[in-house]
């Protein structure tokens, strides 16, 4: 069984946010516009791209 993954890209910048927005991008490992990270979908994850929904948009889940 393989685990279910989702794909998130960066598309707003961390210029001006709050400290903890930046550092939830670094924690899923984004810092560049643009940059795609396949990470695999646990709740942890999910909460992180909520927190910063504005600055990433789903990719792709599988």
């Amino acid at each position: 069984m393989s685990k279910k993954t989702v794909t998130v890209e960066q598309i707003g910048s961390p210029i001006r946010r709050e400290k903890s927005q930046r550092a939830t991008l670094v924690g899923l490992g984004l810092n560049k516009m643009h940059r795609q990270r396949t990470l695999e979908d646990t709740p942890q994850v999910r909460g992180m791209i909520k927190k910063i929904s504005h600055l990433v948009r789903v990719v792709q889940e599988k």
